[in-house]
Formats: C-alpha cells, sequence, structure tokens
C-alpha cells in the first residue's frame, strides 16, 4: 500500500483515544465503542458528525490492518523532512535521477511502494501522443476505494447457527446518474490539452528538471468531456444503503467478517474498497460459550446427587435431551454431550453441563426433619483427614 499524504497530518492514534502501543483488542475496543457514541445516527442535529465518524472510520482502516499500521508508524517516524536531502537531474534518456544525500536518515524504506518514483521519479505515466489525434493513455490506475468498518449486533443463538442479515449504511457509492464513471451520459472522456495525454508536466526547479503529474488530468491523460450534473464528475454520491451480509455459522463476539467490494468506490476506475463488519454478539441467559463448546449449568437436587438420576435439559437447537446423573455426583461435575455445540466445516462442538448441586435454603419443617435425620444417621467423616493431621 502506498502511503497517503494524510498520515503526516492525521494522529489516528489521538483520534481513536488511544497510546501508540495498544494492542489489537485495545485498537478494536476503542473503535467499536467510538463508532457507537460518534455514529451520524445518534447525532441527527450536529452536522460535524458525519466528519467526525469519518474521521474515526479512517483512523481504524489503518490502525485495525497491521500492514496499513507498521507503514503508517514507520512514515511518522520519517516525518515531513524526510525526503528534503533529495535532488534529482534529467539525464540523456528523459528519466531523472535521484541523489539522497543521506539514506542512513530515511529508515527502511521497504514497503513503501516506490515512494521515489512518486515524487522524482517515472511515476508511471503514459509517453504522451502517438499519431495524431491519438494519445496513449497513462499507466496509472484508478485510486481504490476506501474501506469502510461497521459493527452489527446479533442474538446468540444467529451467531452459532449463522444468519442472513441487513445493514444499514452511509456512505459515499457510485452515482447512478452516470454509473459511476463522472461522465455525463451519452459523454466520455477526452485528451488532456495540458499534457496532451501523457498525464505528466515537466517543470524546471534549481535547474533541474522535475516531472509530476499533470494538474489538470491527475496523471490520467484525459478529462471528462462534460461531467455528470448529479456528482459533479465524482463519480460517488453520499447515500445511505441496506447491505445484505452473511453471517457464518460459529461467529463469536468480536470477528470481524470482509465483504470484498463493498466499500466506497473507487477513484478514476479503480477498484471499490470492502466493507468490514465486526460482530457484537448479544449474551444469551441460559448457554455459554467456550470456542466451539456450548456450557449450561444444571441444577440438581442432593438425592439426585447422591442417588443417580435422569435429568432433561435443553439444548441451544430447540429440542430436550437426557442424561443420566451417575450415583455420588459431586458438585461442580461436567458432563459432555456430544455434537450439540457451535456448528463447525464438518463437525460440531459439544455441550458441556456443570452439575450445580442445589441447597434449599429455606427448607420445610417435612424437609428439615429428615435432614436431621439424614445428618444423625451419616457415618462418613469428610474432614477426618484433618483431624489426623493436628
Amino acid at each position: 500500500m502506498t502511503p497517503q499524504p494524510q498520515w503526516l497530518e492525521t494522529d489516528f492514534y489521538e483520534v481513536l483515544g488511544i497510546h501508540e502501543t495498544a494492542s489489537d483488542q485495545e485498537i478494536r475496543s476503542a473503535y467499536r465503542k467510538l463508532a457507537r457514541t460518534a455514529h451520524p445516527d445518534a447525532h441527527p442535529d450536529d452536522p460535524g458528525a458525519e466528519e467526525r465518524f469519518k474521521a474515526i472510520t479512517a483512523a481504524y482502516d489503518v490502525l485495525g490492518d497491521a500492514d496499513k499500521r507498521r507503514e503508517y508508524d514507520e512514515f511518522r517516524r520519517l516525518g515531513p523532512n524526510a525526503f528534503a536531502g533529495a535532488t534529482g537531474a534529467r539525464s540523456g534518456d528523459g528519466r531523472v535521477r535521484v541523489n539522497v544525500g543521506n539514506l542512513d536518515d530515511l529508515g527502511d524504506l521497504r514497503g513503501f511502494g516506490g515512494l521515489f518514483d512518486d515524487f522524482f521519479g517515472d511515476p508511471g505515466f503514459g509517453t504522451g501522443p502517438t499519431t495524431r489525434g491519438q494519445h496513449r493513455p497513462g499507466r496509472r490506475s484508478g485510486r481504490p476505494g476506501r474501506d469502510l468498518a461497521t459493527e452489527v449486533r446479533l442474538p446468540f443463538t444467529q451467531a452459532v447457527f449463522g444468519t442472513t442479515t441487513s445493514i444499514g449504511l452511509t456512505s459515499e457509492a457510485g452515482c447512478d446518474t452516470c454509473d459511476g464513471s463522472g461522465a455525463s451520459p451519452g459523454s466520455g472522456r477526452v485528451t488532456c490539452q495540458v499534457c496532451r495525454g501523457s498525464g505528466a508536466q515537466v517543470t524546471g526547479r534549481g535547474g533541474f528538471a522535475m516531472r509530476q503529474a499533470c494538474d489538470r488530468c491527475g496523471g490520467m491523460g484525459d478529462v471528462l468531456e462534460q461531467p455528470c450534473a448529479t456528482c459533479r464528475g465524482s463519480g460517488r454520491v453520499r447515500r445511505h444503503r441496506n447491505i445484505k451480509v452473511r453471517i457464518p455459522a460459529g461467529v463469536d463476539d468480536g470477528q470481524t467478517i470482509r465483504l470484498p467490494g463493498r466499500g466506497e468506490p473507487g477513484y478514476d476506475g479503480g477498484p471499490p474498497g470492502d466493507l468490514y463488519v465486526t460482530v457484537d454478539v448479544e449474551p444469551h441467559p441460559t448457554f455459554g460459550r467456550v470456542g466451539n463448546n456450548l456450557t449450561l449449568t444444571v441444577p440438581i437436587t442432593y438425592p439426585e446427587a447422591v442417588l443417580g438420576a435422569k435429568v432433561t435439559v435443553p439444548t441451544l437447537d430447540g429440542d430436550n435431551v437426557t442424561v443420566r446423573v451417575p450415583p455420588g455426583t459431586p458438585g461442580g461435575r461436567v458432563l459432555r454431550i456430544g455434537g450439540r455445540g457451535v456448528p463447525e466445516p464438518g463437525k460440531h462442538g459439544d455441550l458441556l453441563l456443570t452439575l450445580d448441586i442445589d441447597v434449599p435454603t429455606n427448607p420445610s419443617a417435612v424437609e428439615r426433619d429428615l435432614i436431621e435425620q439424614l445428618a444423625t444417621a451419616t457415618t462418613t467423616k469428610p474432614r477426618a483427614k484433618w483431624e489426623t493431621a493436628r
């Protein structure tokens, strides 16, 4: 990914309210909290809410991706003067030759995708007119659209078994009038008259020839013949979209689902960005989850624990199953029902039953009398080893 100019102007860590050493989980938690509190829908009367939400999304788009975050940190370390010592001169073959005074000051530039070329060298423009009336378009492809991030809250059961849901999202989208081209219907693109289709301008600076993108066409070599009146030539408009999202079975709380191509549209024909949907799972009143296993606490009586019993328990599927409690079962024992947990490709997790002995807090007179008889008749001494040790 090529670093963006705003990376030097914006402190994404400050936007999310976190330290530069924040962990991935801390970044995710900060974003989820801000996304809820700063969403434009929660502030309909605040004209600045939309811009704040866009800034939060842009910050998470970079810091939430390990590779982007690494490049962002390195780019900010270099600072605005990173290229101050660079000079360039054009050789006989027409290319700019760059001399850098001190490469040691620039750090590790690997992964910056030819940043020097963007400033001084061949930035990927076309080679100019070919035959009369024709031009060779610039080789620089359009910029990809921004990735977007949002959140969806799901009931526990839907997260376990999967579902299809709809997400409301307000963002930039392709213009329906011009089909995202930016050109008024019936028109197209024509050769840029400033650079004559080359996509580049050559200027003199301090005795050196510098090649840079054409100010008129932005390096594309052509311009819109007649901009679309709806989007003013941008090919994009801001509107509300309802996006269907397929939630796979077994998605866990905090996991993120990537929807390729459902982000903002690209620029100048570039590919659209992606949409990242973070799942927030509501707790279940009865069941819990550990990995791909479901958990359930099953209360049993003291007689059932001592004598054994058959106990009927619910499952998340909706039906009931009967399990056997062995005689002499202690409280806290875990029984396993295979295949009744979270579904995974080719198999299911299990349902883990934790047995909890229900002790009466207000026994009836009959119960108290029987318990006292049991206490008198009991011969076992569970604490005898402590008495022996004294």
